[in-house]
């Protein structure tokens, strides 16, 4: 086989990393791995593999036939047989099929809560779902909707996977005391959630104001980011919560810690619990999207329901008065992250499910 993953940016968001990681982990598995960005570089550049190729589109509009007859080109000239379209970039993908029929399409379905689509997108995808030969959902309630809402014939479910990041020379310092440090990392998106973290920073402050919240992950510049800000300043929490935006370093950072959270209002599967587990972190998380087939309550980490801050502040400080407990959880959740959501696994149902895709 030789695939293409297609994404529209290298941003260090979930989709785009599944797009790296699968363009990476591809390359020693089939004839030709290679990873296309439409319409924007990022961080995530620097993650790819020396042994993947990589095209860079510079897409300036939705129709940019330049773009799409350079996709067309590349396909060609190292006869691609499939392109497996993350999240947005499926649109161009169909376009794609249109002057080169012969290449079979695959839409990987990233977004975390299908109920929140507008109708028109609904529509542009029913309109193109022809075009793929199959749909890959990150969790089993996307499955679902997918196959009934989007009349898909050919729908898998795939967990994400945690890999091991490139090591850089420059290394995130995090603020705060050793020993004392709890990560997110999460985009600052609405879906995150970050104003719960906040309310449960400001209750652990009165507790236990030696211990601090990083948050890694890009910051938009938008309404959500700044109400943010606001509310860090409004509850005083300037020494106790940190921002950093976008990191390369995750293991780095990741090492500087000793319990990770995410406090999302709707998921997918997400690649952060994934890479916590394989840090070995205990982790306090919401009960979204496909979590809770990754955490069994009060064995390997605390799941809790969306929007409960007082029932999530004290899993927190379960964790925060316990170093047994958080070593515990750690090895935990490690083991079920071995056992289960490894790239290996994951990419032998991948290529038996393209075989007949």
């Amino acid at each position: 086989m030789r695939i293409i993953q297609l994404i529209d940016s290298l941003e260090a968001g979930g989709s785009e990393r599944m797009a790296v990681s699968y363009a990476n982990t591809l390359a020693n598995k089939i004839e030709f791995s290679a990873l296309v960005a439409t319409r924007k570089e990022g961080d995530l550049l620097h993650q790819i593999n020396q042994n993947v190729s990589y095209l860079f589109l510079n897409k300036k509009k939705q129709l940019d036939f330049v773009s799409l007859f350079n996709l067309r080109s590349f396909v060609i000239k190292n006869k691609i047989t499939h392109i497996h379209a993350h999240s947005t970039s499926f649109f161009f993908a169909s376009l794609l099929k249109l002057i080169c029929p012969s290449v079979k399409l695959i839409w990987h379905y990233h977004y975390g809560n299908n109920k929140i689509l507008p109708k028109k997108r609904i529509i542009i995808f029913r309109i193109v779902m022809p075009f793929f030969g199959g749909v890959i959902a990150v969790n089993q309630n996307l499955r679902l909707w997918i196959e009934n809402n989007l009349k898909s014939k050919n729908t898998i479910y795939l967990p994400n996977f945690p890999v091991q990041t490139k090591v850089f020379e420059h290394k995130t310092q995090l603020f705060g005391i050793e020993g004392k440090r709890i990560i997110s990392l999460a985009n600052l998106r609405e879906d995150k959630n970050h104003f719960l973290l906040l309310e449960v920073a400001q209750k652990l402050k009165k507790t236990y104001p030696d211990w601090t919240f990083h948050l890694v992950g890009k910051d938009f510049g938008d309404d959500y980011s700044n109400q943010i800000k606001k509310l860090i300043a409004k509850y005083g929490l300037e020494k106790n919560v940190f921002l950093y935006g976008s990191k390369q370093d995750i293991g780095n950072i990741l090492n500087q810690t000793s319990i990770a959270i995410l406090t999302s209002k709707s998921e997918g599967l997400p690649v952060a619990l994934l890479e916590y587990g394989l840090y070995k972190k205990a982790v306090v998380v919401t009960d979204v999207g496909e979590i809770a087939t990754i955490i069994q309550h009060g064995k390997n980490g605390f799941i809790v329901d969306s929007n409960e801050v007082h029932v999530f502040y004290q899993s927190l400080l379960n964790l925060v008065e316990s170093e047994t407990l958080r070593t515990d959880f750690g090895e935990a959740l490690f083991d079920t992250i071995q056992a289960d959501y490894i790239a290996e696994s994951v990419m032998e149902k991948y290529l038996k499910w393209l075989e007949i895709s």
